[in-house]
């Protein structure tokens, strides 16, 4: 259910906006929807685990804080970043 370090620090590298960047908003948000993605797995085969459904709904309320602050901040990289994981339809 959890991201494994090799495809934490790939996530990290894709999405920093310098060397040494781990606590940026898109960093953080691609961290999040990945997270995001293996728990909706995990609920194919578990769908009766509240417990870990209310862990899914506060990273997306997390992420969705996130995104509205990168939007209030900078349109532009908000658009780059939801472009770039897929989020928005």
């Amino acid at each position: 259910m959890s991201v494994t370090a090799e495809a934490k620090q790939k996530i990290i590298k894709d999405n920093a906006q310098g060397k040494g960047d781990t606590g940026s908003p898109e960093v953080q948000v691609a961290i999040l929807t990945e997270r995001i993605r293996n728990l909706t797995d995990h609920f194919k085969d578990h769908h009766k685990d509240n417990h870990s459904r209310r862990g899914l709904l506060k990273m997306v309320n997390k992420r969705r804080s996130l995104l509205a602050y990168l939007k209030k901040e900078d349109l532009a990289r908000y658009n780059a970043l939801i472009q770039k994981l897929g989020l928005r339809k």
